[in-house]
């Protein structure tokens, strides 16, 4: 009889879950209930781009249209409406609809804003989509604007959003000699966790400094769901697939291979003009998000990964095939990586064990245990079920 209970139970429990997958998704920036409230009288900035959607309106304009006091918008890399290169300088300016000025932390001259600009505000609302992983720079202003949000006793409320990678954790946990802008925080390439759970954990572990931190949930979001971006969160990741693949494929950014910047599928390939015995072929262009892509107009040979199932894809995780297959077809030796390959698998092993010949199912095995420690840190800081 005890049997046939827990039977029961657990068939109950598995039908409640999948009553909860079926509900929308809500993110915080659409609870608004949560920080409208304590944002009355008070001097508000956002740390926001194109992606701080309240629905069918910009956070910006919302705020604006409740009559909230916003006298400013920090933006972060590709700039607030989310058109500019990797790493361009974008100048401020103003936002041409609301008159809100933007300080922009990708100027090329410093990543942390003025002392004027901080004494501007008393809370810091930060809205952006990130992606979850170690190299996309989003968390890092983010972090950034904490640490100064300390030292000038302004509040800061995470509008939080899904991650959709944030179904595994998976690669090697940075080491802080190579701390750089495309890594901040030891922690792995794929770190499972929200813009939110990342300020709490950062806070929590004294990686940033002890500011006053919210953060509003998003509603029936577990890291299991699967969450296809309404948005695409900077240029060259234009699609759900090259989400799922950006993990693996960034790495190319440390090579001399191109992985499609300056096509219609970056993120979703890769190759080289001396890559042998392939069938697939692409000519890098200069565009909008790609001014001056690696490789310009020439003709790369190398491999497709658009038919690739997601799932696959997802199953794979953090996957250095790509990269090993492209090191030994061009046999170039070290000069296959430029120093941005060490930023970006935040380690030294990694580049060093794919010169010694070693498979990618070995270089995982250096890793593994480092991520399953961190995986137990990371929660108790997890505010959504795994």
């Amino acid at each position: 009889m005890k049997h046939l209970f827990l039977i029961i139970l657990s068939i109950f429990s598995l039908a409640c879950q999948a009553q909860e997958q079926q509900k929308p998704i809500k993110v915080g920036a659409e609870c608004i209930e949560e920080y409208l409230p304590v944002l009355g009288g008070r001097r508000v900035a956002v740390l926001a781009n194109h992606t701080a959607m309240v629905g069918e309106q910009h956070l910006v304009d919302m705020l604006v249209a409740e009559n909230i006091n916003l006298v400013g918008i920090f933006s972060p890399e590709h700039g607030f409406r989310g058109g500019a290169d990797a790493g361009e300088h974008v100048k401020n300016s103003v936002d041409e609809k609301t008159g809100v000025p933007i300080w922009s932390l990708y100027d090329g001259n410093t990543k942390r804003p003025s002392d004027e600009c901080m004494r501007a505000f008393d809370v810091l609302l930060v809205d952006m989509q990130d992606v979850g992983l170690r190299f996309y720079t989003y968390y890092i202003s983010m972090v950034r604007m904490m640490d100064a949000c300390a030292d000038f006793g302004c509040e800061v409320i995470v509008l939080d959003r899904p991650n959709p990678n944030g179904m595994y954790v998976d690669g090697p946990v940075l080491d802080m000699k190579y701390k750089s802008g495309v890594g901040a925080l030891p922690i792995p390439v794929v770190h499972g966790l929200t813009m939110g759970e990342i300020a709490l954990m950062a806070k929590g572990e004294g990686w940033s400094k002890d500011c006053t931190l919210q953060v509003v949930k998003c509603e029936n979001y577990t890291h299991q769901r699967r969450y296809e971006l309404p948005i695409a969160p900077s240029p060259n990741l234009p699609t759900q697939h090259s989400i799922y693949l950006y993990p693996s494929t960034c790495l190319f950014e440390g090579t001399v291979c191109s992985l499609g910047r300056g096509t219609d599928f970056p993120f979703e390939c890769y190759g080289h003009p001396s890559y042998k015995g392939a069938e697939f072929s692409f000519t890098p262009e200069s565009r909008a998000g790609a001014k001056n892509p690696p490789l310009l107009e020439q003709q790369c040979w190398g491999v497709d990964l658009r038919g690739v199932d997601d799932e696959a894809v997802i199953a794979a995780g953090f996957n250095l095939e790509y990269v090993i297959d492209a090191y030994h077809n061009l046999a170039m030796g070290e000069k296959f990586f430029t120093r941005m390959f060490l930023l970006l698998t935040g380690v030294d092993y990694v580049r060093e064990m794919i010169i010694e010949g070693k498979s990618a199912a070995e270089i995982r095995a250096r890793w593994q245990p480092e991520v399953e420690e961190f995986k137990t840190l990371r929660r108790k800081y997890l505010l959504y079920e795994e």
